[in-house]
């Protein structure tokens, strides 16, 4: 999620419009290999409706519990299962953040216990190479373009092996947004964004924050995704419970307005029920947190999310108390509308 990594959805039924849009140039350079040299891009429909139902509401799911986390322990076959059919009593979409590790239990899983959910699955994007610095030096990093390209060929295996579950592929998560700790050159995201494109049929996207996709050297990139995934966390951006809502619905419009033509999907949003007054959190959270009021965000959300039909993966299922430091309050912790122990908190205990 938002500044930390949280492991590795939507989307299916029947397609919604295509649009055009010319496809950018990439300098040349060692990632422009396998450029395509198309001169238009049609996007891939964005498909929300199966069975006559809408199914664009979704959540985001990062699996590990107490005494798990990525490269270490991972959940078994049992927990996954379990907590995929809570999820899928409440939500038709899961979005997950990488394909490599656990994509094909979670995959498999789904279709095995017939959940019907469908999954934009992510593929994690480290930092294989730096943008230059003020002398022009780059630096490489082998073990992480070897990691990035078990993650790319993961994510358009698996999306050819589940056609009919994973719907999209997400290619990065925050690799582009000024204060990324993963921030990445935007020709090596392009380049993996088309490859995966060329050798998938599902749509294909990243996301990031609204701080990237609102400036102009955003477009580059957004000329190469079936459709933008945005990310906007109003206690992250100072606003109260009472005003996060609006201002999410602005932050979305404000986006869509920066590029026409192109459907936006709401990658993250939530509220939070613990943060502390260390580092960023402490100096850019304003707002009341606890359960009662993630309770109030998540009723006035998901009532604007179905009633204007906005395609969202809600931040997150579970709270994962792997992430951040060793204080138990550390924020990241705590976005879960679940507990790590899988007890529901307020906004879900009816």
């Amino acid at each position: 999620m938002f500044r930390k990594l949280a492991l590795v959805t939507l989307l299916a039924a029947i397609a919604t419009g295509c649009t055009a849009a010319s496809r950018s140039s990439v300098a040349p350079g060692p990632h422009t290999e396998l450029a395509a040299k198309q001169a238009a891009f049609r996007a891939r429909p964005l498909v929300l409706v199966r069975d006559g139902m809408w199914r664009g509401e979704g959540v985001a799911y990062g699996m590990h519990r107490d005494g798990q986390r990525p490269f270490g322990r991972s959940p078994s076959r049992a927990q996954m299962a379990e907590d995929l059919r809570i999820i899928a009593s409440h939500w038709q979409a899961i979005r997950v953040y990488g394909a490599a590790d656990l994509g094909d239990s979670i995959l498999k899983t789904i279709k095995d216990e017939h959940l019907g959910l469908t999954v934009m699955l992510g593929a994690w994007i480290a930092v294989e190479e730096t943008l230059p610095d003020s002398t022009g030096v780059v630096k490489r990093f082998p073990d992480r373009l070897a990691s990035n390209r078990r993650e790319v060929d993961a994510a358009i295996r698996l999306a050819k092996t589940y056609p009919g579950i994973v719907s999209s592929v997400c290619v990065g998560n925050e690799t582009q947004v000024s204060w990324t700790d993963h921030r990445t050159p935007p020709a090596v995201l392009i380049r993996y964004l088309r490859e995966v494109r060329a050798k998938t049929k599902v749509p294909v996207t990243t996301a990031d924050d609204f701080n990237f996709w609102n400036k102009p050297e955003s477009d580059a990139v957004a000329r190469e995704c079936d459709f933008i995934v945005l990310h906007a966390h109003p206690l992250w951006n100072g606003k109260q419970l009472e005003e996060a809502v609006n201002w999410t619905r602005s932050t979305l419009e404000d986006i869509k307005s920066r590029h026409p033509g192109q459907r936006v999907v709401v990658g993250e949003t939530g509220w939070a029920t613990q943060y502390n007054d260390v580092g960023d959190q402490g100096k850019l959270m304003k707002g009341r947190v606890g359960e009662a009021e993630q309770a109030t965000f998540f009723a006035a959300y998901h009532a604007w999310v179905q009633k204007d039909r906005v395609p969202s993966f809600i931040f997150e299922a579970f709270d994962e108390n792997w992430k951040g430091g060793d204080r138990a309050d550390e924020v990241e912790k705590h976005w879960g509308l679940y507990h790590a122990d899988r007890t529901p908190k307020a906004a879900m205990a009816n």
